[in-house]
């Protein structure tokens, strides 16, 4: 044999024990198609309903049968109906742990001694071969299988293409049936081993997978050398909003597939549970426990405020179980080489985000704008050259120097004496801030990093545990980490646009010995969402600030229903241009 080839020891799965759980057959059909998607699905509990093969593609299994991380409601199962020379049974559960497998059959028909199963799939017939792709004959084999082990005789499977109305006769043979068992002892070998599998190497399944944002099969083959640029994930929309209500001695409750909420004032409005992201309730508003409960089935947040706006807390169902991402977090947390070299991707990118503020909103003379931008891009560079993190905090803080020296010449200058006077900015002061520039960066960066603070909490990391600053109570590490490239083209740009516009006005400031304040008073048309705390001018990570969850923090979120009280604080500009960029207002 050639001296490079190495020969495939083949291990076979550890014996099945009392505490592991039975495999669907549905997971097998699963990884038969691709094991990282089955992987993540059964091991790490990752789930979407975004379409694309998982849900409706190849075939699109019926759902019948009941995935690990969004459970169907069960079904009573129906009664065999019996006709003159036919036995049918449906949705029929069977398990057997000498398989190590569980399978609710669609359907299992019984006729002169032999059963039958059969298989529905909303596709149409694929034209092939066989007659049907691997991983569906596979399922329907261990159908088959699970039959057998129950005492029953068993020939062949169908299975039912809906759309095409044709059924494809699946003979289990003895090459079929070895097949299925080798798919089966794979899948639990994959999952003792606890490590994922590799994703598919440029395969078309890839963009229609329903896990392709979760798996990111590109990314990851292009950080381990591949050559083939990443293909663009289309990203659905998401038509859910986030349902905001500050009517005091509101009421809600659930009927039916909605939420009812009941005001003496304004009556009842319902909103279906498919319309809404989160709920956020201002003050005194009360939920009964049937509401969070179906919120919660829903994985639907409830955020919980003060009547001026304090943010007090969130409620939420199980959350995100996959342990595995925060076990590599902490691992990756407590690498030092790993931290370096992320945090210097961070500091370069803020960096760079900073000179692209610089370019596109200078007002100043042309010269010193080309100084500014020359300090910068310096800084860039040796950001990426950092050899520890006390050199890299060092550079990251002069380029912010450098930035806010420069921050003045991106304001516009007044027209007459007077005109915009408190909006003039000197440099960058915090807790509390004495000027209204500075009042609105606090408060920009604050909502950021709170916003960023749910987004990471969401998808199954630990906000607290971060990897460039430093773990201290309370500070959310990660999401002030993952801020820092996002502060210069979210938070500055909003500030910007809202005084360069006059959004913003001398008004809507209150200035004390205790600092700098945005007022409550606003234009009555923008209601709920966001209200300003009493101080606005807590900077991250005293994030003591109003607001709604916004699903999508990186950018422009849908808008909120809400529904309002007449004598609630309203908004002030400002928190009208910070809501337009986090998340839709109406």
């Amino acid at each position: 044999m050639p001296a490079n080839e190495q020969f495939e020891l083949t291990l076979p799965a550890p014996p099945l024990s009392g505490e592991a759980p039975l495999i669907p057959a549905r997971m097998v059909n699963e990884f038969v198609y691709c094991p990282r998607l089955a992987y993540l699905m059964w091991t790490q509990g990752e789930w979407s309903e975004t379409g694309g093969d998982t849900v409706e593609g190849r075939g699109a299994p019926m759902r019948t049968s009941t995935s690990p991380a969004r459970p169907c409601r069960r079904r009573k199962r129906s009664k065999p109906r019996i006709t003159a020379d036919k036995i049918v049974s449906r949705s029929l559960t069977l398990s057997s742990t000498a398989l190590g497998v569980i399978a609710k059959l669609d359907v299992a028909e019984a006729e002169d001694g032999v059963v039958t199963p059969i298989d529905y799939k909303r596709g149409k017939r694929p034209h092939v071969a066989q007659g049907a792709y691997e991983p569906e004959r596979i399922q329907v084999c261990l159908q088959g299988l699970l039959l057998e082990e129950h005492g029953y005789h068993v020939e062949e499977g169908v299975i039912y293409h809906y759309e095409s109305h044709e059924r494809v006769q699946v003979v289990l043979d003895d090459a079929l049936r070895a097949a299925a068992r080798t798919a089966v002892s794979d899948l639990r070998l994959t999952v003792s081993q606890g490590r994922i599998p590799p994703p598919l190497k440029d395969s078309p399944k890839c963009p229609r997978c329903a896990l392709v944002a979760v798996c990111l099969p590109d990314e990851v083959r292009a950080l381990t050398g591949s050559s083939l640029a990443p293909r663009l994930i289309a990203v659905p929309a998401d038509e859910a909003l986030p349902l905001v209500v500050q009517s005091q001695h509101a009421r809600i409750g659930k009927e039916g597939e909605t939420l009812k909420i009941t005001d003496d004032e304004q009556g009842e409005t319902r909103v279906r549970f498919i319309d809404i992201s989160d709920v956020a309730l201002f003050g005194n508003v009360s939920i009964t426990t049937p509401a969070l409960s179906a919120l919660f089935e829903r994985e639907i947040p409830v955020i919980f405020h003060s009547h001026s706006g304090w943010f007090r807390g969130i409620a939420h169902g199980l959350g995100h179980r996959n342990v595995e991402v925060r076990t590599a977090q902490y691992r990756m947390s407590f690498d030092e080489a790993s931290c370096l070299r992320f945090a210097r991707d961070l500091v370069a990118a803020k960096i760079m985000n900073q000179r692209t503020i610089l370019r596109r909103n200078w007002r100043g003379e042309p010269e010193e704008r080309q100084a500014v931008l020359d300090r910068l891009r310096a800084a860039r560079r040796s950001a990426g050259n950092a050899a520890r993190s006390a050199e890299l905090l060092g550079l990251e803080g002069d380029a912010a120097a450098t930035y806010f020296r420069a921050f003045s010449g991106l304001l516009k200058q007044p027209d007459t004496e007077g005109e915009l006077a408190p909006f003039r900015f000197e440099s960058r002061n915090r807790r509390p801030p004495t000027d209204p520039v500075n009042a609105m960066l606090s408060l920009a960066y604050a909502m950021l990093a709170r916003h960023l603070t749910i987004a990471v909490a969401s998808v199954g990391l630990d906000p607290y545990r971060g990897f460039y600053h430093a773990p201290r109570y309370g500070r959310p590490a990660l999401a002030l980490d993952l801020m820092e490239p996002f502060r210069p083209i979210i938070a500055d740009s909003v500030v910007l646009s809202a005084i360069n516009t006059g959004e913003v006005g001398p008004n809507d400031f209150v200035v004390a010995t205790t600092g700098t304040a945005l007022t409550q008073a606003g234009p009555p048309p923008l209601r709920g969402g966001v209200r300003a705390p009493p101080v606005a001018g807590n900077d991250p990570p005293d994030l003591r600030l109003s607001g709604q969850h916004a699903p999508d923090a990186f950018g422009a979120g849908p808008p909120a229903l809400a529904v309002s009280a007449g004598g609630a604080a309203e908004l002030s500009p400002l928190l009208a241009a910070l809501r337009r960029e986090f998340g839709r207002i109406v």
